[in-house]
């Protein structure tokens, strides 16, 4: 989260202003209030600011409803005349669900706009800032870039690549365990580091796990934040064994699931259908699920983002394949041991060391007892640069 301080300095003629980068992180904790609502959009605050004052504020709040820069306008207690905005990415030029941004803020009659990130959008890619500038209105860019960028890194990989961004999510123990000898793995967290885990589920438009998890927990894998958004949830299953009779199938009709598998038997894919999934159809790779291709046709759903909560197999096809992302790694305070427990990465493993994913620009989070280490994956994002 992005500490912020507003300390105004009083004088006798009134207040002066907090800089560009206090107005800037003002807009980013209000894009932050679009979380799970707005993909396969970006989150984006907007702030006006007029003689030091603000006159406006607003976010994008859901999918498919006005932008943020509208409605920061639209809350405007007084003319936006003369007024500076202040947006965490570059306005919109183009019609979607939306009219274009940047008409509104021509006709509000702002005369300084100050941007954050730039749109990797091809629709958009620097014609807003273009139109703004070319129409008399000063520009400010890269105002918090950093800080921006980073808010939105699911939406700026896909609209690049087409392709979900994947968080490989595990909690273990500090022996790198994430069960014990015996399969028991509830709970190696605290209260703290789950409560934290329902946040990244309501964040993340999709979860996936494999059918050994399905087996062995039966899980719901919904989100438990009231008024939050449960995940789409994708079971990776090759030869459709997940039993009818598991929450997953026996809540389909109201959380949109799907089962990937490579199975084309009508007869046997029926009752999943019938129940409420959606079966779909992926080509095999060495027997498995090829993650490739399903994050390909994930993509043309408009899934963006991917939450893997997947057990030590899933964890490994998924780095082999290199369709991860990024590494979310609780560590508890704790010690298990045990030759035959479960480790959050198992197949065969990379045999060289040069071969491995190389994590970079970790962030360490305390959760209570427990730690959460937060790592990209090097080569694994695009950046908006």
């Amino acid at each position: 989260m992005i500490a912020l301080s507003f300390w105004f300095r009083a004088f006798d003629f009134g207040v002066i202003a907090m800089n560009d980068n206090e107005y800037m992180g003002l807009a980013l904790k209000l894009a932050e209030k679009g979380c799970g609502f707005v993909s396969p959009n970006p989150m984006v605050g907007a702030v006006i600011v007029k003689d030091g004052r603000i006159i406006g504020q607003g976010w994008h709040q859901r999918y498919g409803q006005p932008h943020a820069e509208r409605n920061a306008l639209s809350a405007c207690t007084e003319s936006p005349k003369g007024a500076t905005m202040y947006v965490t990415l570059e306005p919109c030029c183009h019609y979607g669900k939306q009219p274009p941004c940047v008409d509104a803020i021509l006709q509000s009659g702002i005369s300084r706009v100050v941007v954050g990130s730039a749109d990797p959008n091809p629709l958009v890619s620097g014609k807003g800032i273009q139109i703004l500038q070319q129409n008399g209105i000063d520009v400010a860019q890269g105002v918090m870039k950093d800080e921006c960028d980073r808010l939105n890194e699911v939406f700026f990989y896909y609209i690049q690549t087409k392709l979900p961004f994947v968080v490989m999510k595990y909690a273990m123990t500090m022996d790198g365990k994430i069960a014990t000898s015996t399969g028991a793995s509830k709970w190696i967290t605290g209260e703290q580091a789950r409560a934290h885990v329902q946040q990244q589920r309501h964040k993340y438009t999709a979860i996936m796990v494999g059918i050994g998890t399905v087996l062995a927990d039966d899980p719901l894998l919904n989100c438990r934040i009231e008024g939050g958004i449960s995940p789409i949830r994708i079971i990776c299953d090759s030869n459709l064994r997940t039993p009818l009779s598991s929450q997953i199938v026996a809540t389909a009709a109201q959380i949109p699931t799907i089962i990937a598998a490579c199975c084309d038997d009508e007869e046997r894919r029926l009752p999943y259908i019938k129940a409420g999934c959606e079966v779909l159809s992926v080509p095999g790779k060495d027997g498995q699920i090829d993650l490739t291709e399903l994050m390909k046709l994930l993509g043309e759903r408009n899934i963006d983002s991917i939450l893997l909560e997947g057990g030590g197999t899933l964890n490994w096809s998924a780095l082999e394949s290199g369709i991860v992302n990024k590494v979310q790694a609780y560590i508890a305070p704790k010690l298990l041991g045990g030759q035959s427990a479960k480790t959050p990465v198992e197949g065969r493993g990379f045999s060289e060391i040069k071969d491995s994913p190389v994590l970079k620009n970790s962030v360490i989070t305390r959760l209570g007892e427990d730690i959460l280490i937060e790592s990209e994956v090097d080569g694994g994002v695009y950046r908006n640069c």
